[in-house]
């Protein structure tokens, strides 16, 4: 071969990397060119049109801080240009997440984890946004105000969503993926990861976020996708090697098919003939067992054609007690519940959450697997399952008798009525209804029915209840006194000065959360009421109230020794040095005060 040749290939390697790095080091300017950038939206170079672009629309997302009907702390400001990038600060024009930090697993309603969960999976949320033209990636910047460091993973979708044509193949490739990280600075961000190279172009990208290591909420403003029009030339004939594919628990799996080999592993192959099975057959059945229940699920069927006594053993449904799909959703379908339904008939914990969305999986498939599967569930998770329809709950309550946990948060495209086969369900015990189109009127009535029917009640979540007064209150705590964990965040209708938070404290002597969030009505008086009769609090939010001292609050932290978090921010008569003082006082309390912008 002629010398040329290899030093092309070098000439071209060095300066496909040149651009990349121009794209990915672009600055500011650049990039933050207000409308004209959008209007634009390229940039020549010699070989291929770079294209920059803000996110047109944003499509699902597993949760916001916000309400459905206001664009204050929502998902869908996540869309078009920047609001507040490059400031500093709380402000309501950005995407905020539900949740923040570890409170939220340390309260009465936190569920257990599941088994056999990937160490590599975690994340919490998510969000998918649609842009305009479809590229081959070359960047992806994300603009955070607030507490940055929760995003973990970036995915790009084949799937065009404004394409008149039917999805025949849907593939989710990930671009970048990272443990999460604790980032100590609050400020604004332009966030910048290094992403590796796909062989399709897209126009979907996917933000999975972890905000467990944050002291507050993340803020987002926008993102930013940079792309090339047409395949770039290096990808025809040579693949960049992103060193991060090099890690063993890689999520991929160092391959793009990990569902798709594991159908197959589920499938009865031929195991090879050998003399004997080594030491294991001296091992007793229960030991074996044990051993192979610290194996996530490919890695279960990897074992499963290394030789027939394992096959028994990787099959045996005792191993699928506990059955976490939620980290495959990327490759999860029909095709997968069908080879795991004879493996599943004893399943009592299944997590199907962000599963079986753009067809993956069809109600036909999930009614399928349920009727085979479904008479010993005592737990499922369907958050984000867009796929259910009313013939889903239907065969749930049917197939599921005796289901005591049900996770239905974000299925908001399930119509009203679905939810009526819920009332079959007798031996519920928790029930997440989180952002689904329930239909309620007067939420008084709801309180005094829960008051009556449900005595032992023990969390009740009403975040952003519009409408429930101090009458739904006191209906509430007479008739719930075992209630531990109660959420009114957002609850505008509710007013200190009726008496309604008083008589919370004194008739609820077992709350560990509450959270008064935003109810700027809060005063001394209910602190200390609250210090008198609920000794056990571990969690408080008063965020947004102009009444309460820190005399109050110090009276608080004297009385409730378990107290690990209590969120003062904005609260008007509570300062920097205010806080610096409880905090010396009390060092084992996480108290959270943030200012305005």
């Amino acid at each position: 071969m002629s010398p040329v040749f290899p030093m092309l290939t070098v000439l071209t390697m060095f300066y496909y990397i040149c651009l990349r790095r121009r794209a990915r080091t672009a600055t500011r300017g650049e990039i933050m060119n207000s409308h004209r950038t959008i209007e634009s939206n390229s940039r020549t170079s010699p070989l291929n049109a770079e294209v920059i672009q803000y996110a047109k629309e944003v499509v699902d997302f597993s949760s916001h801080y916000g309400s459905e009907n206001s664009m204050s702390y929502t998902m869908w400001n996540l869309a078009d240009v920047p609001n507040v990038f490059p400031s500093s600060g709380d402000f309501t024009q950005t995407a905020v997440f539900r949740t923040y930090g570890t409170w939220w697993d340390q309260c009465p309603s936190a569920p257990l984890p599941f088994k056999r969960t990937p160490s590599n999976f975690q994340s919490q949320d998510y969000v998918e946004l649609t842009f305009e033209q479809q590229v081959y990636p070359t960047a992806v910047h994300v603009l955070e105000t607030y507490h940055p460091g929760a995003v973990i993973r970036i995915l790009a979708c084949s799937a065009n969503p404004y394409s008149p044509s039917p999805l025949t193949e849907v593939r989710w490739e990930i671009l970048w993926s990272e443990r999460p990280t604790k980032v100590n600075a609050s400020q604004a961000r332009q966030f910048k990861p290094c992403i590796k190279q796909i062989n399709f172009p897209t126009n979907l990208i996917r933000l999975e976020v972890n905000s467990s290591l944050l002291d507050y909420y993340t803020e987002l403003d926008a993102v930013v996708l940079h792309g090339m029009k047409d395949k770039p030339l290096l990808s025809l004939k040579t693949s960049l090697i992103d060193m991060n594919d090099l890690e063993e628990d890689d999520y991929e799996e160092n391959s793009d098919c990990v569902m798709d080999n594991l159908n197959k592993k589920f499938s009865n192959a031929t195991l090879r003939e050998g003399p004997n099975n080594g030491y294991f057959d001296k091992l007793p059945y229960e030991l074996i067992q044990l051993i192979l229940n610290h194996l996530t699920l490919p890695d279960l069927c990897r074992l499963a054609q290394t030789c027939k006594l394992l096959n028994q053993h990787c099959c045996d449904p005792l191993q699928y007690i506990h059955l976490n799909l939620q980290p495959y959703w990327a490759k999860l379908n029909d095709t997968s519940l069908e080879f795991l339904q004879a493996r599943c008939t004893l399943v009592q914990w299944l997590n199907l959450s962000w599963t079986g969305n753009r067809g993956f999986i069809s109600v036909p498939g999930f009614s399928r697997f349920l009727k085979v599967c479904g008479s010993e569930l005592v737990r499922l998770e369907l958050s984000c399952s867009h796929f259910l329809n009313e013939t889903c709950m239907e065969i749930i309550s049917e197939m599921c008798p005796g289901l005591q946990d049900l996770n239905l948060s974000s299925c908001d495209k399930l119509p009203p009525q679905a939810f009526n086969h819920i009332a079959k369900l007798c031996g519920l015990k928790r029930l997440v209804l989180y952002r689904t189109k329930v239909e309620i009127e007067d939420y008084d009535v709801i309180a005094s029915m829960i008051g009556a029917k449900c005595k032992k009640l023990r969390t009740l979540d009403l975040w952003r209840c519009k409408n429930i007064t101090e009458n739904g209150i006191a209906e509430l705590a007479s008739g719930c006194q075992l209630l531990e964990e109660l959420d009114l965040g957002w609850c505008p209708t509710l007013q200190s000065s009726t008496g309604c938070f008083t008589r919370l404290a004194r008739q609820l002597p077992n709350l560990q959360k509450l959270f008064l969030t935003a109810n700027r009505s809060v005063c001394d008086t209910d602190i200390e009421e609250l210090a008198c009769n609920c000794t056990r609090l571990r969690q408080l939010d008063i965020l947004g109230t102009r009444m309460v001292s820190p005399a109050s609050l110090r009276k608080l932290l004297e009385s409730c020794k378990d107290l690990s978090l209590l969120d003062v921010s904005f609260c008007s008569q509570i300062d920097n040095r205010a806080v610096l003082e409880l905090n010396a006082s009390f060092p084992k309390v996480f108290i959270k005060k943030s200012f305005t912008q």
